[in-house]
């Protein structure tokens, strides 16, 4: 099961889909994402930078992100 679809009716959230799971199982809702507001040059710039920084990592390049936080956290 990948989502839920619930309808809001008098500011209350109306879930009527079938489903497998056991009775008291606590499900969260979420707003659906429709998306970002990226140019069609954002974008690729973005793709090209994620693609450049995979290639660093392939190389070796990178740190860890444990690495990374615990340097973040040493800042405060």
């Amino acid at each position: 099961m990948d989502r839920l679809r619930a309808r809001v009716k008098n500011g209350r959230l109306v879930l009527d889909e079938p489903t497998t799971l056991p009775d008291g199982t606590v499900v969260d809702l979420v707003l659906d994402d429709e998306g970002d507001d990226l140019t069609n040059e954002d974008r690729e710039a973005l793709h090209q930078a994620l693609t450049r920084a995979h290639e660093s990592i392939e190389k070796g390049n990178g740190r860890p992100a444990s690495e990374i936080i615990k340097e973040l956290r040493a800042r405060r």
